[in-house]
């Protein structure tokens, strides 16, 4: 009986001993890409990325004694402040945004929010929409229609990618197909709109696949949804890049004008 008592003591204080390791591990190498980028060369933040790089392996790979989602939210805390520190990003890069992904996507891929980020962070800003596509696909293994609600993002997310940062019209119109299957199971107003546009989205990408008006449909959303200002401003140069004109209403709303159909 003593025996069985302390082990029972003995599991909770090692997990809760391991949680804490990471709260310890979570922050110190992070904090150096900050507090450095005053004075830092390059070489030494390129020294403190392949560190960080390693510090997020070993998260990927670490029991978690059924902490899963605990780490995933750190580890997705840690990814916003490097992905908001614009002055070292200038100077390394976004090469780890899809490694932070890697984590956060095996310890909780029902974190429905970070399916966003992760398209911007790793398509538009790391370039490696290859990898923000795989990321995704890992991730909707193990969503469905209805877990978590309003999952059918994800595939809006990854036909967004597909399209243009790929150019694979036939890929994107099955996640845009995917998306209006999923969203039509829910009858409130968000759901039925997004149902809607992406089976409209689907069905012209099946009769246009090359459609400079598809893609300019298609930053219309990455525009519009609520991304920072660095995002903004590169849908608005790929849209006017594709003939398209956009204006801001005085409500703060984006006007899209398109060029005649092609």
């Amino acid at each position: 009986m003593l025996l069985l008592s302390r082990n029972a003591f003995a599991t909770p204080l090692v997990a809760c001993l391991c949680i804490l390791g990471v709260g310890l591990i979570q922050f110190p190498q992070l904090q150096k890409l900050i507090n450095s980028k005053q004075s830092a060369s390059l070489e030494t933040l390129q020294k403190e990325i392949k560190s960080e790089k390693l510090r997020l392996n070993f998260l990927q790979k670490m029991p978690s004694f059924g902490y899963d989602n605990f780490i995933a939210d750190l580890v997705y805390l840690d990814f916003l402040q490097y992905f908001g520190d614009d002055e070292v990003r200038d100077k390394t890069g976004y090469s780890l945004s899809p490694e932070y992904f890697e984590v956060i996507i095996k310890r909780d891929p029902r974190f429905l929010a970070v399916y966003r980020s992760l398209s911007i962070s790793t398509s538009l800003y790391a370039a490696m929409p290859e990898r923000a596509i795989a990321l995704s696909e890992k991730g909707l293994k193990s969503l469905s229609p209805s877990v978590p609600e309003k999952s059918y993002y994800v595939w809006r997310y990854k036909g967004v990618d597909e399209l243009l940062f790929l150019g694979n019209a036939k890929a994107a119109q099955q996640s845009f197909a995917t998306a209006a299957n999923w969203a039509s199971n829910f009858s409130d107003a968000e759901s039925q709109v997004i149902a809607n546009t992406s089976q409209r989205t689907a069905e012209f990408l099946s009769r246009n696949p090359n459609s400079k008006y598809a893609q300019i449909s298609t930053w219309a959303m990455v525009l519009n949804n609520q991304v920072d200002q660095r995002t903004q401003k590169r849908a608005i140069r790929e849209i006017e890049a594709l003939g398209g004109k956009v204006i801001t209403t005085p409500e703060g709303t984006n006007k899209i004008l398109f060029p005649p159909k092609d």
